[in-house]
């Protein structure tokens, strides 16, 4: 055995720590795919998709409002920037809607859901009084409130079925109600029907088929059964089917389906076939930001209902095909949300709101494509109108608040403080200063937080 100068053996020495295997490094559409993968899965995935997608839908939005209501507002002897100003000032106010819902907590949207509902049903009715109640392009669905603001209270209607609905379906699981169909359908359904009555009493159809869409996503989300689900839907296709038939407008609505000529027969498809025109002259790129052809009088509502086809031809495919992405990131978050929580109320609220502005978005949209009917719809977020904004960016507050709200996503925002600055005592510059919040936030949330990730 060997030894050392001072004649004693030499030490034992500590084994040392095994070599780390590196594991092969992921190129090329694999690694990339790995990569976007873990980025997907992040708690603040949801978060970053519902706050930016609908920063930039609104956003655009405003760029498209403003390029394609110029004509109409000089044709009406208004200055150009007329609706934009409008739309903008609803945006702001919409702005501060938004964050006042996602700062709100769960409690108080669930309060505020039979003010909402009684305060819709009350404007909606007062729209019916001679006086009061606005006709525009034959429906009776405004108040006029002051100048040339206008409200459409059916608007409103959208957000307090979507909160009224998820607070009773919530407290009626909480209580394990919901396994019986007497409970289920009992009082959503007679209060969505009434909903429906007023709207229908002024004639938009839209905004019906749209509060319908939302019933269907709450009864679908408290798991009712096939055959409730299929009977609901039968007698609501049945009384659809009845409203058609027996309004000439919407049945040549119907027959505009696949036109190619603005004059097919007795019925006049102006509308719908320039709305292909403009979406075909776009392109790939378009024409450029405020180059539209059709909004020079050829394209009716050519800023509220028909604003995709202006988009298609000023901005092209690329553009058409940005604002798709958009709606569908959007949608998935939604999901996502609703998914992913274990509140019944939050459940049944994300996925309310993503029922409303997906199938609004997809109404809207088949409509302007030829797919559909023209519903008279607007596109969430992004046409004309401040009556569909404002309860669009509260409905979008709420799933920003659902997903703040979330044990991941809340530990990965502690974990994003404010790393430098300290917090001073109160007693001036002599004072110990008390250590950094950022330190105590990071201590406070590791054991809430899950796989590592921010």
């Amino acid at each position: 055995m060997p030894t050392s100068r001072t004649g004693r053996p030499p030490a034992p020495r500590a084994p040392g720590r095994p070599a780390a295997t590196r594991l092969p490094r992921q190129n090329g559409v694999l690694g990339f795919y790995h990569r976007a993968r873990r980025s997907w899965d992040r708690p603040l995935t949801a978060y970053y998709l519902i706050f930016g997608g609908s920063l930039l839908i609104t956003g655009l939005g405003l760029v498209m409002v403003y390029s394609a209501s110029q004509i109409t507002a000089l044709q009406m002897s208004l200055p150009g920037s007329y609706f934009f100003r409008k739309q903008l000032l609803a945006a702001v106010i919409g702005a501060g809607l938004l964050f006042a819902a996602s700062r709100m907590p769960v409690k108080l949207h669930r309060a505020l859901a039979y003010p909402i509902l009684a305060g819709a049903v009350f404007l909606m009715a007062l729209v019916q009084v001679p006086g009061i109640g606005v006709s525009v392009n034959g429906n009776q669905n405004w108040i006029a409130v002051g100048g040339s603001f206008q409200i459409q209270p059916s608007e409103f209607g959208k957000l307090a079925l979507v909160l009224w609905g998820a607070d009773l379906l919530a407290r009626k699981q909480d209580k394990r109600l919901l396994t019986q169909w007497k409970h289920m359908l009992v009082p959503l359904v007679p209060a969505a029907f009434l909903l429906l009555g007023l709207i229908m009493i002024g004639g938009d159809m839209g905004t019906a088929i749209i509060l319908t869409a939302i019933l269907f996503g709450l009864l679908w989300l408290a798991g009712a059964p096939t055959r409730l689900f299929t009977g609901v839907l039968s007698v609501a296709a049945v009384l659809g089917l009845i409203l058609i038939k027996t309004s000439p407008n919407r049945m040549a609505r119907l027959q505009c389906l696949g036109a190619t000529e603005p004059q097919t027969g007795p019925v006049d498809c102006w509308q719908a076939v320039h709305g292909i025109y403009a979406l075909a002259s776009g392109g790939i790129f378009g024409s450029g930001l405020g180059a539209s052809v059709e909004k020079w009088g050829q394209l009716p509502e050519a800023h509220t209902d028909f604003i995709f086809a202006v988009t298609g031809e000023e901005l092209g495919l690329a553009g058409t095909l940005s604002v798709l992405a958009l709606f569908a990131a959007l949608g998935y978050a939604g999901i996502r949300v609703a998914g992913r929580t274990e509140d019944p109320f939050v459940r049944y609220a994300a996925g309310g709101v993503t029922t409303w502005i997906t199938a609004q978005a997809v109404i809207n949209i088949g409509a302007v494509l030829g797919l559909l009917p023209i519903a008279g719809v607007p596109l969430p977020l992004f046409s004309y109108g401040g009556s569909a904004l404002l309860p669009t960016m509260f409905a979008i507050g709420l799933l920003i608040a659902f997903a703040r709200d979330e044990p991941a996503a809340r530990a990965a925002l502690a974990m994003r403080q404010p790393r430098f600055g300290r917090k001073r005592g109160a007693g001036g510059t002599g004072s110990k200063r008390s250590p950094r919040r950022w330190n105590t936030m990071r201590r406070r949330a590791s054991a809430a937080r899950s796989s590592g990730e921010r």
